[in-house]
């Protein structure tokens, strides 16, 4: 499943969630064991595969949805789901779409959902579930109490990749304060920060799943997943070979669309970057701009950022410049150059002295947030 047809699913699994009518309606289906088959769309291709039935035009509630679907035809609902437009209508698609389903409603969803791109529900009468259809996408909906499960230990995972995430850009830091850098640092964050947001996008579908119940694990995963898209957009920004002439959302796209197994292939990530490298990355130094360490030291307009990068060319001649230097920066003065000098000065010694002493790099980031 590609990213867009991921974000479709999202948009439908949040449309029929615990919480909302329509689910409601579609469990008083499943409970009454009547079984449904129902068309989230008015458009005038949907309308030209009705035929039949009667029309309702009331606006939408479960209990009405649920007495309707007593009845052997299909329901359509407006594309908002807010009003019933249609009941116990018999549907015609295109016969020739092909179908991996055997069952008459099921095969007829499918098929309905391939030619109108419409969100389309079958509710099996005999097995009690509920199959969501739309465009290409067949997704098969699950108990609760199984969602939460996978949900718990998909945090979990989550949870583990983001702790070695924090631990890779910490010692990304330390070596861009020292100066030593190489590419083998820098790819290693990239690889980590994008299976993060793989993972908490297997994380989310869970929760759109489960509505009002994901309450909970949405906090959790927003808390986890604070900073992490940003800093790696900065990263991006810091190491783009300057002679590939690339574009920082060009390579930040090319490297969310890389599937599980290339995205293992470290060259293969350091050559998106711009950089062609035959032996260890471990042994290719590269310099940072700054991008990422001044967003953290002090807050500053992206203007001005880009300013310092411009003048300055790398994160060293920024750390190594004076209060006069840094004021001639277009946008600075006296006052910010002063401010971030300081700032700068104080990063890097808590940076430093908590590798010394083997601490970990918690707190850290609050302390210097303003």
């Amino acid at each position: 499943m590609n990213e867009k047809e991921e974000l479709l699913l999202l948009s439908c699994l949040k449309r029929i969630a615990p919480g909302t009518k329509l689910r409601t309606g579609i469990e008083y289906i499943l409970q009454g064991k009547t079984g449904g088959l129902i068309v989230i769309g008015d458009s005038e291709e949907v309308l030209k595969l009705v035929n039949g039935g009667f029309y309702i035009g009331c606006n939408f509630s479960p209990a009405k949805f649920y007495e309707l679907a007593k009845m052997d035809g299909a329901i359509i609902l407006s594309t908002d789901a807010k009003r019933i437009l249609y009941a116990n209508t018999h549907l015609f698609p295109n016969p020739e779409i092909l179908t991996t389903e055997t069952g008459t409603r099921h095969r007829t969803a499918e098929r309905v959902a391939k030619q109108t791109r419409t969100l389309v529900i079958s509710i099996s009468q005999k097995r009690d579930v509920i199959t969501i259809y739309i465009d290409n996408i067949k997704y098969m909906l699950e108990e609760p109490r199984l969602v939460l499960s996978k949900a718990n230990q998909a945090l979990q995972t989550l949870e583990k990749f983001k702790h070695g995430l924090d631990h890779l850009t910490f010692n990304l830091t330390l070596r861009e304060l020292e100066d030593i850098v190489t590419l083998f640092d820098v790819v290693s964050v990239l690889q980590r920060s994008v299976i993060v947001q793989k993972t908490e996008k297997e994380v989310r579908k869970y929760i759109y799943e489960l509505g009002v119940d994901g309450r909970l694990l949405k906090m959790q995963v927003e808390e986890l997943m604070t900073n992490v898209v940003d800093e790696s957009i900065k990263i991006i920004k810091d190491y783009i070979n300057p002679e590939s002439n690339l574009k920082s959302t060009e390579v930040r796209r090319k490297i969310r669309k890389l599937s599980s197994d290339v995205l293992l292939d470290q060259n293969y990530l350091a050559e998106i970057l711009g950089y062609k490298v035959d032996g260890d990355l471990r042994e290719f130094s590269v310099n940072a701009k700054g991008f990422r360490i001044i967003s953290e030291s002090r807050r500053l307009p992206l203007t001005v950022v880009e300013n310092l990068v411009d003048k300055f060319d790398s994160l060293k001649n920024i750390l190594d410049a004076g209060v006069d230097e840094l004021s001639e920066v277009p946008g600075m003065g006296k006052m910010r150059a002063k401010s971030l000098h300081d700032r700068l000065k104080k990063f890097s010694e808590y940076y430093l002295y908590n590798e010394l002493h083997n601490s970990n790099s918690e707190g850290i980031a609050q302390r210097f947030k303003l």
